[in-house]
């Protein structure tokens, strides 16, 4: 669960880091280790700063700060559950917009891909 106000970059360094933080944290839990064993679902939100509070009251967590964001809360990362409480079931799928650029022709016709932004200088 990523804050929607924090930049891409960080939030993707964010997620990465609460990955890894979590299974740290819960790796000898029988829920981790169920998880681990099954299909072993995964899925990034993005909340605004209502809902990253909200959350925090949620058990089995882990908070996430950016020390180059003057050491904001910008993520939480959760220990895998059976049952989510019902916030969860409202939260948005953290899902960038598509950038689309023409691609090559391919039997006469323009085939479109996805491309990946270019870093800002």
């Amino acid at each position: 669960m990523v804050r929607d106000d924090v930049p891409l970059g960080f939030a993707m360094v964010a997620v990465a880091h609460a990955s890894l933080a979590a299974y740290l944290k819960f790796k000898d839990t029988p829920e981790v280790q169920a998880w681990l064993a099954g299909p072993f679902f995964k899925a990034v939100c993005i909340v605004n700063a209502r809902e990253f509070e909200n959350a925090k009251q949620v058990a089995d967590h882990i908070v996430l700060t950016e020390s180059a964001l003057d050491n904001r809360e910008v993520a939480i990362a959760f220990c895998p559950r059976e049952e989510w409480p019902k916030m969860f079931k409202f939260l948005k799928l953290y899902r960038a917009p598509p950038v689309i650029s023409t691609g090559d022709t391919l039997s006469g016709k323009r085939r479109f891909s996805l491309a990946c932004r270019p870093a800002s200088p």
